[in-house]
């Protein structure tokens, strides 16, 4: 709902924003089912094999390591290869009804990983400019009640390429509500970031991964417009990723990042964190690829 008066709001904001703080993140157990529910299983769309057809032309910005040398001297980085084209056939194709398919990697010979940044939480001017210099691609999911003080903030992000996908409105644990609470959390951020982005997201991320192989979040995505429920194989820390499995990063998986500052990051800034990651990146030499590009949304 909205509130009526500014400090109401931010009152609003600040109290989610200390709830999400609290948890440290929405790094929870990404493939995790709840008790007592049978888990979804995954469905083709999510293993479907990448296609082999000509490549289509690379979105804008799409190619993370093309930018200019100077640049990535700039941000004191090694470049990072650059992403082949988009693949004209992409390896996800999503329904526009139907069970909506769980997906922690997009399936690709390609030597590409794919950035998500979650909640919106810290807003640093800088961090835009770095994308801005460096051209890398990342999949944002933003939390109605962490941004609303500022939308503003992310639509420079958005115009250089960046998709914004849906990540709830206070950030609760899913499994602990009931479906009619589920699709309000849902729907609300869905609307609200289609009236401020002009674009419906069609991604949902639930925080902590929670609640995300389950039949009732499944179906409370459904009725809010997302057609895939996105989760990660790796989550970024401050100086490293925190590993699911594999000790090392393969194609095609999905790291999951957070807009967060200092006072989060035990005093490293939100680009600092980023170059880390990139860094990271780049000593396996991979590149970052824009999660869309391989993602067939509903036509």
């Amino acid at each position: 709902m909205k509130t009526t008066t500014r400090n109401r709001t931010a009152t609003t904001a600040a109290g989610a924003l200390a709830v999400l703080l609290a948890v440290s993140g929405c790094s929870g157990s990404a493939g995790s089912s709840t008790a007592g529910q049978p888990p979804v299983p995954p469905t083709a769309a999510s293993d479907a094999p990448a296609g082999g057809g000509a490549s289509a032309p690379a979105s804008p910005g799409a190619a993370g390591g093309a930018a200019d040398p100077a640049a990535w001297a700039k941000w004191n980085l090694k470049p990072l290869p650059a992403a082949p084209a988009a693949p004209a056939d992409k390896p996800v194709k999503l329904t526009k009804t139907g069970t909506v398919p769980v997906i922690d990697h997009i399936q690709t010979t390609d030597k590409v990983v794919f950035i998500t940044i979650d909640d919106g939480a810290e807003k640093d001017p800088k961090f835009v400019q770095m994308l801005t210099d460096l051209k890398i691609p990342i999949t944002m999911f933003l939390t109605k009640d962490i941004i609303k003080n500022d939308y503003g903030y992310f639509k420079p992000l958005q115009a250089l390429g960046n998709s914004i996908q849906n990540h709830t409105v206070t950030h609760p644990v899913m499994s602990k509500l009931t479906g009619d609470k589920q699709k309000s959390e849902i729907c609300e951020d869905q609307s609200t970031l289609t009236q401020e982005y002009g674009t419906a997201p069609f991604l949902f991320r639930p925080p902590f991964g929670d609640g995300a192989h389950t039949p009732t979040l499944n179906q409370s995505v459904q009725q809010c417009g997302p057609r895939a429920i996105v989760l990660w194989k790796e989550t970024m820390q401050i100086h490293d990723m925190q590993y699911q499995g594999a000790k090392t990063l393969q194609p095609g998986d999905i790291i999951l990042a957070h807009f967060r500052g200092p006072s989060e990051l035990k005093g490293e800034t939100m680009t600092q964190m980023f170059g880390e990651l990139v860094s990271r990146i780049q000593e396996q030499g991979f590149a970052v690829a824009r999660l869309d590009d391989y993602i067939q949304a509903p036509g």
